[in-house]
Order: C-alpha cells, then sequence, then structure tokens
C-alpha cells in the first residue's frame, strides 16, 4: 500500500452500526402482514420493492419506508388499514431516531492515522439521516471531506477522485461491502480495504473471490493500522 494519500471510509457498518436496525424494522414489518403472506413471503416481496424503486428512491430509510408502504398496498390489494402505514411511518421514524453505536476500534484507528494521511467519509444514502449520524457520531471532526453519494459506482468513484485532485494510484477505500466498496474501486486503478460486518443487505451480496494486487481484507478495522502506519 505504498504511495496511498487518501483513505475514504464507507460509513454503515464500517464505522457504526446501520444494517441491523434495518432488519429489526423488516422483521416487525413482516408481522404487520402475517394475516396476508408468510413472514419470508412478505420479506420478498418487500426485496422486490426496494429493487424496482432504487433509480427513484436511492438509499436509506426514506426509502425503506417508501418500499414498505408500497408493499403493504400491493399485498392487501389497497385495501390496508390506515393502521398499517401509520405503523411504517412510526417504525422509519424510531429508526431515525436511533443512537450512534459506533464499531470497536473506530475511534482509535481514525485517532492514528488523523494527521498521516487525508481522511474522507465515502458513504452512500440519504443526505440528511447521513449527515445527522455523522454528527451525532462525533467523528466528523477527523475528515478532510465528507462525501453522500446517490450511489458507489465507478463513475461515482471517478467523481469523488476528481474533486479530492487524487489519483486512484493514491486512493485507498475501507468498507464492508464487496459490491460498493472493493469492486468499483479496483476497477478504477484504486486500493480497497474489505472489513466484513456480520450482516449485509442482500443487494450488497456477491459471490466469488476477489484477486487483485490492490485488494486487501482484515477481520477488523483496528487491523489496518500495522500495515498503514508501518
Amino acid at each position: 500500500m505504498k504511495g496511498i494519500q487518501t483513505i475514504a471510509f464507507d460509513a454503515d457498518d464500517t464505522l457504526w452500526v446501520n444494517e441491523p436496525y434495518f432488519r429489526e424494522v423488516e422483521n416487525k414489518f413482516c408481522g404487520l402482514l402475517e394475516d396476508y403472506l408468510p413472514h419470508h413471503t412478505v420479506a420478498q416481496e418487500l426485496f422486490k420493492t426496494e429493487m424496482q424503486n432504487l433509480p427513484l428512491y436511492g438509499y436509506g430509510v426514506k426509502a425503506f419506508m417508501l418500499a414498505m408502504i408500497e408493499t403493504i398496498l400491493r399485498v392487501t390489494e389497497n385495501n390496508a388499514s390506515p393502521a398499517l402505514i401509520a405503523k411504517v411511518l412510526e417504525y422509519g421514524k424510531e429508526q431515525l431516531a436511533k443512537d450512534i453505536e459506533l464499531l470497536d476500534g473506530v475511534k482509535e484507528v481514525l485517532e492514528a492515522l488523523k494527521g498521516k494521511y487525508r481522511l474522507v467519509v465515502a458513504t452512500k444514502g440519504d443526505l440528511l439521516d447521513q449527515e445527522r449520524k455523522l454528527n451525532k457520531s462525533g467523528l466528523a471532526h477527523y475528515f478532510h471531506h465528507i462525501e453522500i453519494m446517490s450511489d458507489k459506482q465507478e463513475k461515482d468513484y471517478r467523481k469523488l477522485l476528481r474533486h479530492l485532485d487524487c489519483s486512484p494510484e493514491a486512493f485507498l477505500m475501507i468498507g464492508n461491502s464487496i459490491k460498493s466498496d472493493v469492486l468499483p474501486v479496483l476497477a478504477i486503478g484504486g486500493h480497497a480495504i474489505h472489513i466484513p460486518y456480520h450482516t449485509v443487505w442482500a443487494h450488497e451480496v456477491v459471490e466469488g473471490e476477489v484477486k487483485d494486487d490492490r485488494f486487501y481484507s482484515f477481520e477488523n478495522i483496528s487491523a489496518i493500522l500495522p500495515q498503514l502506519l508501518s
């Protein structure tokens, strides 16, 4: 990893807990519709709605809420009780108000790297929600730049690197998603570290092994320090 100047961190499930909260809400949501369909079928219908709506609403809690409401209307054939819609809104607002739970080692890693590299947040999702989480996390002061992206494709990373005036060879992305944090960065010539998280959204799952000289995988975020401080 010689020549790295800029290190970008994914936020959700890399810096703090996120996906488990979605799964908690999904489980409660499936229970709301158990009179109509089995739990696993409701989950499938919800995921189908989310995928269809991604180009319209993007990622985040608000998009998730809209997908739940749309799924209710479809599953109930537009005969849903208003109370079901009210429950979804309640779940969403509760999720948006969640406290931020930092993952182990995050503060120590940022403290150790600050001043030695240009540190950046590169995350996707809803602008207001991601800004809220970053502000509540207490981590904002570690970062030179915050980039909240509508998606994480090659073109999105190229745009970020242009903004940072950073060459791909000097850029390292750290995140929990092979699909979003690793593959597109490697494709444009950058470096990527994968730090697995125990809960992964189905949309982020990819099959196969990544083989690239610029790809690294560590069990936890603290394990990257010997590589970056040597």
